[in-house]
């Protein structure tokens, strides 16, 4: 039986259709966040039962000598580098925060009219003349 171009393409869309909607049915079956939200429970049942199961494998000590073995010798050349970095980024950040609660500060009390320290600590209202 010959077909025409015409049932070769319906044909081609009804089995578009089809593939479709069985990729959108393997989504809903496969959406991990939906599952965890309609059975909290046997969720986590199923998380304290895979955490008891790994830590009595010890696979986690094994894991932990593995990495020591081998970052030997890289540590103490890697550790004074990420040292320097992170107290430069301490630095930088202790900075940024103090100069913007300072601002703050200063908004208050110009806000509520006390007096306002300079940098050097002189006040920017002039002396009370009593």
């Amino acid at each position: 039986m010959a077909e025409t171009t015409a049932d070769v393409r319906r044909d081609i869309e009804l089995t578009r259709e089809r593939m479709s909607s069985t990729l959108a049915q393997l989504e809903n079956k496969l959406n991990l966040m939906q599952i965890v939200k309609d059975h909290p429970w046997p969720v986590l049942a199923l998380a304290v039962g895979a955490g008891v199961l790994l830590s009595g494998s010890g696979a986690d000590v094994k894991a932990a000598a593995a990495t020591v073995g081998a970052t030997k010798g890289a540590s103490s050349k890697l550790g004074s580098a990420l040292d320097d970095v992170v107290a430069t980024l301490m630095t930088g950040v202790h900075d940024a925060l103090d100069q913007k609660i300072t601002g703050w500060v200063g908004e208050v009390k110009s806000a509520i009219g006390a007096p306002i320290q300079s940098g050097n600590g002189a006040s920017n209202l002039p002396a009370r003349a009593d």
